[in-house]
Formats: C-alpha cells, structure tokens, sequence
C-alpha cells in the first residue's frame, strides 16, 4: 500500500514538473558559472535553442517563464601512452695466457652479445566539453535538467556537440511531456 502511494505521488510530481515545462514559452539563459569557456557553451546553448525553435529567448530576465542556469567547461589535453620492451642477452670475453721460461702463449675466449628495444610513445591531443543545466520557474522550482558530455563529433567540436546535447534532450522531454500529458 506504501509503496502504491508513493508510486502515485511521485507520478503526480512528475505530471506537475511536465505541466510546468509544457507551460514555458520563453527562456533566459543566465551566465554559465566554469570560466571564459561557459561564456562560449552559453552562446551555442542559445543558439541551438533558437535553432530549434522549442522557446522563445529573451535577454529580459523578467519577461522570461523560465530561467536556464548551470555551469559548464571545456578542456583540451593531451592523453599520452608510453612503452617499452627490450630483450637483452650476453656472453664473456675472456683470455688465457701461459708464461714459461722459453715461451709465452695464450688464447683468447670469444664473446657474444645480442640486444633489442623497442619503444612507443604515443601523444593524442583531446577536446571534452560538458554542461549541466536546469530549467527554474518564476518561484524558483528546478522544472528540467540534464548534464551532458562530449569528446567532440565527426564534424562538431566538443562545445556544440555539447550545446547540441542539451538541446535535444531538452526537445525529447518536451516532446515526453507532451505524449504523458495527452494520455491523462
């Protein structure tokens, strides 16, 4: 029975967090917090919401339905991999004398010595982004958030792809709000 009302409630959260987001037709996207690459992540986070036409975006806090905050960053690095095998393998040189009152002789021993190595040192330059964000209403309630990540894409760097992201998670739990909102 617990566990029925919990289920229920949680539903009903869930179906007034939807009716909410269902509700936002224009969104103000605050300063990023993470340095000078959140000014870049912001811009690309507004224009691919522009792109998708999902809102209207405003740079009016106060005509805003919606408040989008968060941080984001965007690292480059270089990963490096390094190894090294080697075989190695020796013999002695050495060399016998004999010395008598008329004659001296000696003779000498050979030596073998055999050696390999190898090394690989490998240095790959990478690029990562990531922003996590929220959604607020006017009475400062989160109604949406994501956090998303990118190595780059094929032909996008890692910043876009991430802005990308965002986007298209926020279009798909717009778009599931909308299918759970039509079913009650």
């Amino acid at each position: 029975m617990l566990r029925l009302l919990l289920g229920v409630v949680l539903a009903s959260v869930g179906f007034a967090q939807d009716q909410e987001l269902l509700a936002v037709r224009r969104v103000f996207v605050e300063q990023l917090n993470g340095g000078d690459s959140a000014y870049q992540i912001r811009d690309l986070i507004i224009s691919a919401i522009q792109n998708s036409k999902l809102f209207a975006l405003t740079e009016n806090k106060d005509r805003a339905d919606a408040i989008m905050r968060g941080s984001a960053g965007d690292t480059v690095f270089d990963d490096t991999f390094q190894s090294s095998e080697g075989i190695t393998a020796r013999a002695g040189v050495g060399s016998v004398s004999g010395a008598g009152t008329s004659s001296k002789s000696s003779s000498k021993l050979p030596g073998v010595s055999v050696g390999q190595n190898e090394s690989t040192r490998i240095v790959e330059r990478k690029h990562e982004a990531i922003a996590t964000v929220r959604l607020i209403n006017k009475d400062g309630d989160v109604i949406w958030s994501t956090t998303q990540e990118s190595p780059g894409a094929k032909f996008r760097g890692a910043s876009a792809d991430v802005a990308e992201k965002v986007t298209r998670q926020l279009a798909a739990d717009l778009e599931k709000a909308r299918k759970s909102f039509a079913l009650k």
